[in-house]
């Protein structure tokens, strides 16, 4: 199984997984970008069984780089976890603070984030494409998070997984304007002569997004792989049919 963990707490566990040729389509984890959905639904249990956990114990969105997020509950265990009919809709965030769910966020050049507070016992992911990040939806969990449910900033830690590099990430005007107008993103833009294009660094953008909600920037860790470049990831700019990477949070028991 072609899974990066990353470093949690001993009740937590993280992490995202990659390309492997070895696995149907490649280890491609989405029911919305696959050939056969039988061919998921293999790789997500074999990912269970690496995790120890059920499938049944997936939630899933339908994502749609909207800024909507979904706080989960029980009555939300196994929602999309095996047809995209009962994904939670037109969301791009979720967080939780019930154990034993696994949370789920796909990409495939979009910037994955997974946070956890394990004070409060919450975990969280967020889907932030372009269109997420220029809607703030970082930064409106995070609001969300502390001002509602009373988390404490200061306890939250977040990883930023994989996504598309500021050389390959290239963009007309328009969406240089929409990040210009965040009034943060400026120094994370670039324009190439060249080609007339904009390049845009969109997971320090997303980064920038937590620090200003105050979370310690020694508790953000950004993974520094590009998706387009690196062959173990799946970029839907270079493949346009590609398979999407599956970033995952469960907090046991």
């Amino acid at each position: 199984m072609a899974t990066t963990l990353y470093p949690t707490p001993v009740n937590f566990v993280a992490g995202i997984t990659m390309k492997d040729t070895s696995a149907p389509e490649e280890n491609n984890m989405a029911l919305h970008a696959c050939n056969n959905t039988g061919n998921i639904i293999e790789n997500r249990r074999t990912l269970a069984a690496f995790l120890n956990c059920c499938l049944e114990d997936f939630v899933c969105a339908h994502q749609t780089h909207s800024a909507n997020f979904h706080k989960v509950t029980r009555a939300d265990r196994g929602r999309g976890s095996d047809t995209m009919e009962t994904a939670i809709k037109e969301t791009d965030a979720l967080y939780t603070f019930e154990p034993n769910l696994l949370l789920c966020c796909f990409t495939g050049d979009c910037v994955p984030l997974i946070l956890y507070n394990e004070a409060a016992g919450l975990v969280g992911v967020i889907h932030s494409g372009w269109g997420g990040t220029v809607r703030e939806i970082t930064p409106k969990v995070l609001r969300q998070l502390i001002q509602v449910e009373h988390c404490n900033p200061q306890d939250i830690h977040i990883m930023i997984g994989p996504a598309i590099s500021q050389k390959k990430f290239e963009v007309d005007r328009d969406v240089c304007d929409q990040f210009r107008a965040l009034g943060y993103a400026d120094e994370f833009i670039c324009f190439q002569q060249r080609t007339g294009k904009y390049h845009i660094d969109n997971q320090l953008v997303v980064k920038r997004q937590c620090e200003l909600q105050g979370i310690p920037p020694e508790q953000i860790t950004a993974e520094r792989v590009c998706t387009y470049t690196n062959a173990d990831c799946f970029s839907h700019r270079r493949d346009k049919n590609c398979g999407r990477h599956l970033s995952f949070i469960l907090r046991r028991e």
